[in-house]
């Protein structure tokens, strides 16, 4: 549901059935159902401290940090004007868990971040390649959507040195790469321990991958049951809607 913030510049949505609502750009890189499905995906524990790297207006950290109640949740993202709506929608949601850092997450030291202090490390990173297809004209959503800045092995690495010693690393990523995404985050330690593929419907290929890695983990790896997203065009199967709902 979209409603109008004070701000013409901005909406103000709710999802989870209005259990969360969130600040984000009218224009511009809008969140969408992946980022969704990667705050259903990744499970935090209570105890637990929890770093979104690209966070965009923070809606995986909001959601993450509303479910699961971990110790803390930090959201590193680089565009100035992203990065100041995740405390207001933190606010808005009274998480007090939630901490915004606007940073590069390709710096080597980042203030406030320390490496392998994490338990867990989320990321939607970039689906396009660089130099891939045709450049999106708005600089917020090709900075979100293509590698013009941070890659994927930048955001894997970013993902390797956060998280600690038997800590764990949740990706959404565009099924076409899902290869590329697991032999990257293989080549930095991160064993995959969980993967489920995302179907728009029932006999199409899968689009989306949702991928759970452990820093140091063992070979062995649950391919989960295949999600589908629509019975029909328009139509969210009876889980799509279980988790686009209310728990």
């Amino acid at each position: 549901m979209t409603a109008n913030s004070s701000d013409e510049n901005e909406t103000r949505d709710t999802i989870l059935d209005g259990s969360i609502t969130l600040i984000q750009p009218k224009h511009g890189y809008r969140f969408s159902v992946e980022a969704i499905l990667l705050g259903r995906f990744a499970r935090a524990r209570t105890r637990e401290r929890v770093l979104e790297l690209g966070a965009g207006c923070g809606v995986v950290s909001i959601m993450i940090a509303a479910l699961y109640r971990p110790r803390e949740v930090v959201a590193i993202e680089i565009q100035p004007p992203l990065a100041a709506m995740i405390p207001r929608n933190a606010e808005a949601n009274s998480l007090e868990s939630v901490k915004a850092v606007c940073a590069d997450l390709r710096q080597k030291k980042i203030a406030g971040v320390e490496p392998a202090s994490f338990d867990l490390v989320v990321a939607n990173p970039p689906y396009r390649a660089a130099a891939s297809g045709r450049e999106n004209p708005d600089h917020s959503r090709r900075m979100a959507r293509g590698e013009g800045a941070a890659a994927l092995l930048d955001f894997v690495a970013a993902a390797r040195r956060y998280a600690r010693i038997g800590g764990r690393v949740a990706f959404v990523f565009t099924a076409r790469r899902s290869a590329e995404l697991i032999s990257t985050m293989r080549s930095k330690q991160l064993e995959p321990k969980r993967i489920r593929f995302m179907h728009s419907q029932v006999g199409r290929p899968a689009s989306v991958v949702l991928i759970e890695a452990r820093v140091g983990g063992g070979i062995e790896v649950a391919i989960e049951p295949p999600l589908i997203l629509y019975d029909r065009p328009g139509i969210y199967t009876a889980e799509a809607r279980a988790l686009l709902s209310s728990p």
